[in-house]
């Protein structure tokens, strides 16, 4: 089997992408490590802020339209983020909760409980996710 000689210039544009390639993968790791730090970030603050408008209706508030859209949304786009970053079990609880803002009527509460849709689960989730990635 006949060796392919390099010259010396050859082989040093092989080693000079080589390092460029180990260089460009190590700031995608880094890249999609903060990216998944805020699409968790984000999860936690639409759970809290879930919690709050939640706990205006039980003190008697009236229900708002505008308030349940923007939860509808704001769960939608961590879906969609969350599903871009590979963590589908989380993104799959986050589009049900969007798709539950937009329209609570088509789900009842045991479906939800069943489902691990809790708003608790899903903010012990995304801590749990956190922490990994703090490792």
């Amino acid at each position: 089997m006949p060796l392919i000689e390099l010259s010396a210039k050859e082989l040093l544009s092989i080693i000079t992408h080589l390092k460029q390639w180990v260089g460009n993968l190590s700031r995608a790791k880094e890249q999609r490590k903060l990216e998944s730090k805020k699409a968790l970030r984000a999860v936690i603050s639409v759970v809290r802020e879930t919690t709050v408008y939640l706990r205006s209706l039980k003190e008697g508030h009236q229900k708002s339209i505008e308030k349940e859209e923007r939860l509808s949304l704001s769960w939608t786009q961590l879906a969609f983020a969350l599903e871009d970053l590979g963590l589908n079990k989380l993104a799959s609880r986050c589009s049900i909760k969007g798709r539950y803002w937009a329209n609570p009527a088509d789900y009842d509460q045991d479906f939800l409980e069943r489902a691990g849709m809790r708003l608790a689960d899903i903010e012990r989730m995304a801590q749990a996710s956190l922490k990994e990635l703090g490792k």
